[in-house]
């Protein structure tokens, strides 16, 4: 099982190659840092394709922030546990 922070640093290194931002606070909106619905989009694909798991087009939502986003990684982990 992979621990919280190392997922939080994980996601976060995701948000910033894409967004190419260096510095994401973990709970900051996408939005308020100026990502775009195309940027936040290939945010959810990269982290489905790192974590081996599918983002419902409802929990989209959850994907607003990183501490968000780590969270919601981590309880579809744990189901998949």
């Amino acid at each position: 099982m992979i621990s919280t922070e190392t997922l939080v640093d994980d996601i976060r290194a995701i948000f910033s190659e894409i967004t190419e931002i260096d510095e994401i606070p973990a709970d900051k909106s996408l939005k308020d840092l100026g990502v775009d619905s195309m940027m936040a989009l290939e945010i959810v694909t990269a982290i489905e394709k790192k974590y081996a798991i599918k983002i419902e087009e409802s929990e989209l939502g959850e994907v607003a922030t990183l501490t968000k986003a780590a969270t919601l990684v981590a309880a579809k982990l744990g189901a998949a546990a």
